[in-house]
């Protein structure tokens, strides 16, 4: 028979009394997610995981799908929280130019970028942070370190009660561990992390650390993303995802108000399975989605690149300038220019020419500082970051 999973503490305040739900330890009884289903389900997102990690391979430089999927998973895990930043912006202000949205929201996405990427930096490091509380309280710190968000403690857990829904804790919707048993209830998640002996698969306890994470919330403000982020690097730590090569975000954002029911299916009802149902989807999607990118992106630059055996004389700085487009898909002349090596009237000239052909486009339409965008390739990273 289902059940909560965890118990509530009596909370009274001068104001008023609420109640704030304390999750159980990781991992729930095994009876409650080793279904038949959810069996087939993990074999699907595994099998899918695996052909993202070929995929990767398919292109001319691995870590042109590194590039693009670590980014678009920050624009996508932004965006549920309200941003409406999208990759083109995300590209945009990368090269110091300034996007049409407000700058709190492309800083939020920026951030979150060099977040994952330090985590991934460290864990792979013999003198680095295992995944461990500091690594996510290291990960918070550069997530909130500007934009909004930014003056509720980044880098610390919190030392006072948020809840989520509502105008306060007595009419909120749920209602975290009060800050008194957020450190234990931390600690029990980090040891989970720690502890693989339990013979759950990784893409299991991936899903089961996600929504501890999120139920304790442990921060005052940037969990989602700082959750979601816990997802790639915890199969990372497993050794089941060497790059952060997963955009999950995209199904939980496509499927946002089930994804937030599931959640609260768990904690209110234990309902493990639905939730890791959803959640295996959810990386079966998003690998197929990149797998399916990268094959899509290979074709593009065999097809253009065959168009500039017509050029004669002038393929070789062409062609040159392209796979600096296919390394960052928005770029400036400045940055062509240094990423082929060339000065920077050839790479001008370059650059031009790709436009004339259809294949880059100048975004800004002035003079100076021009921005210019691989059209076919930013169009095929960028579907699903459409902003809600």
């Amino acid at each position: 028979m289902k059940a909560p999973t965890g118990r509530y503490e009596t909370i009274r305040t001068g104001e008023e009394e609420y109640r704030a739900f304390v999750p159980d330890p990781l991992p729930p009884p095994a009876a409650l997610i080793t279904s038949t289903e959810l069996t087939a389900a993990t074999e699907r997102a595994a099998l899918a995981l695996g052909r993202l990690d070929g995929a990767a391979h398919v292109l001319p430089n691995t870590d042109l799908l590194l590039y693009s999927c670590v980014r678009k998973e920050a624009v996508l895990s932004s965006q549920i929280e309200g941003t409406q930043s999208t990759l083109s912006d995300l590209l945009v202000h990368e090269l110091g130019a300034t996007p049409d949205v407000p700058l709190d929201d492309i800083a939020e996405t920026s951030n979150y970028v060099v977040a994952v990427n330090m985590a991934f930096e460290q864990m792979a490091s013999p003198t680095g942070l295992p995944l461990c509380n500091r690594l996510l309280r290291d990960a918070h710190a550069i997530v909130l370190r500007s934009g909004r968000g930014a003056e509720k403690l980044p880098g610390d857990f919190r030392t006072s009660q948020n809840w989520i829904g509502g105008s306060r804790p007595g009419t909120a919707r749920f209602v975290p561990p009060p800050p008194h048993l957020l450190g234990e209830s931390m600690s029990r998640l980090e040891s989970f992390l720690h502890d693989s002996t339990d013979g759950f698969p990784a893409l299991v306890r991936s899903g089961l650390a996600h929504v501890q994470f999120e139920t304790i919330h442990p921060f005052l403000d940037g969990n989602g993303r700082i959750g979601r982020m816990l997802i790639v690097l915890a199969l990372h730590n497993a050794g089941v995802l060497r790059t952060p090569l997963l955009y999950v975000s995209l199904h939980f954002k496509r499927h946002r108000h089930q994804y937030y029911e599931l959640l609260d299916g768990v904690r209110q009802h234990g309902d493990w399975e639905q939730w890791l149902l959803f959640f295996m989807d959810a990386v079966t999607v998003a690998a197929d989605d990149a797998t399916d990118a990268a094959r899509r992106l290979r074709t593009t630059f065999d097809a253009d690149r065959a168009r500039f055996h017509d050029l004669g004389r002038l393929s070789g700085s062409t062609a040159h300038i392209h796979d600096a487009l296919t390394a960052r898909p928005v770029l400036d002349i400045a940055t062509a220019a240094e990423l082929a090596g060339f000065a920077v009237t050839t790479a001008t000239h370059a650059l031009e020419r790709l436009c004339a052909m259809g294949i880059a486009q100048e975004l800004t339409g002035q003079r100076r500082n021009r921005l210019f965008a691989y059209t076919e390739y930013l169009d095929i990273l960028s579907e699903g970051t459409e902003p809600l």
